[in-house]
């Protein structure tokens, strides 16, 4: 699932994750890390390719994290200001 449109002001909260593992279990296991940062949408798998594996893509809302990636937002959020300054 990939938006053909970037966000207008790039803060809609919303990133599109593509998980690509060697098994479903491997994929489910990162998709639950992830889903302990962000607020995310179910989870859709499919064959990764003609050698095997899970690809797994589900949206997170960034707009809504928990700890630890609430404090690692903002300190990426008050480093790009930063740099925006310059």
């Amino acid at each position: 699932m990939q938006s053909t449109e970037p966000p207008s002001d790039g803060q809609d909260g919303h990133a599109e994750v593509r998980i690509v593992a060697a098994s479903p279990e491997v994929a489910r296991r990162v998709a639950e890390i992830l889903r302990l940062c962000f607020a995310a949408s179910e989870q859709r798998s499919y064959p990764a390719g003609p050698d095997g594996g899970t690809r797994l893509d589900l949206t997170v809302d960034t707009s809504r994290p928990a700890e630890p990636a609430r404090s690692w937002l903002e300190s990426s959020r008050s480093m790009e200001d930063s740099h925006r300054r310059r």
